[in-house]
């Protein structure tokens, strides 16, 4: 089994005043534009501007994974639930995928080189049963976040391990982490450690405080109608 929230050591707490802002933001509707954008025809969504760092985002809590204490459980509506150590994760075929960033604060970062284990391995490997048709991502800090089973299994999701040539830091969901290219990157878990497959959706951390339960950038789903 993954060790509980309990076996994670943790750095900080919540952050209440950021969370309570962030909720006053989806209720105002900030940085919307009202425009739709074709990702075939431009890069950058509507209310997007360019970065060249990584801003680290959370909640406040940092816990103390490591390659050493990681583990990754899967289950639920799956043939073949696993739970995953860090050997096992790093004896899966692993990938490179280059994508972009699209944060719901109004950031985005193009070109990451991103290195891990794919969804679709993750997928063949598990088997969701016909009935799974959602994913909920949990991680390290107690965050959650669901995808559409359709989404996850796109082909650009990785679970990542590196970030242009190195290990993911801890601060930015280190050792490993989820990346949802075509989605706002809330939907991108960072210390992911539970998959769990599920037949019906169950909103996230964010999604339950006024934040878009698909959230496409290029559709500005930032938050809630």
């Amino acid at each position: 089994m993954a060790p509980s929230d309990g076996e994670i050591e943790k750095d900080g707490q919540i952050r209440e005043k950021l969370v309570a802002t962030k909720e006053k933001w989806a209720q105002e509707g900030r940085a919307l534009t009202g425009h739709t954008a074709d990702p075939a025809r431009e890069r950058l969504p509507p209310g997007q501007r360019l970065v060249e760092d990584w801003p680290v985002l959370d909640l406040g809590v940092v816990p103390r994974v490591t390659t050493e204490n990681w583990t990754l459980a899967v289950d639920g509506l799956v043939e073949n639930p696993v739970t995953w150590r860090w050997a096992d994760f790093q004896a899966q075929p692993q990938e490179s995928f280059v994508s972009d960033i699209h944060c719901v604060t109004t950031w985005s970062r193009y070109d990451n080189r991103w290195e891990g284990v794919s969804a679709r391995r993750l997928l063949s490997v598990v088997k969701p049963k016909p009935e799974a048709r959602f994913v909920v991502c949990h991680s390290s800090d107690g965050y959650t976040t669901n995808l559409p089973l359709d989404a996850f299994a796109d082909e650009d999701v990785l679970l990542a391990t590196t970030w242009e040539g190195q290990p993911i830091s801890r601060d930015h969901g280190g050792p490993v982490r989820v990346v949802v290219p075509k989605l706002y990157f809330w939907k991108s878990a960072k210390w992911v450690k539970r998959l769990e497959f599920v037949a019906e959706d169950r909103r996230g951390y964010w999604e339950v405080r006024g934040y878009h339960n698909e959230a496409d950038p290029w559709k500005e789903e930032r938050y809630s109608e």
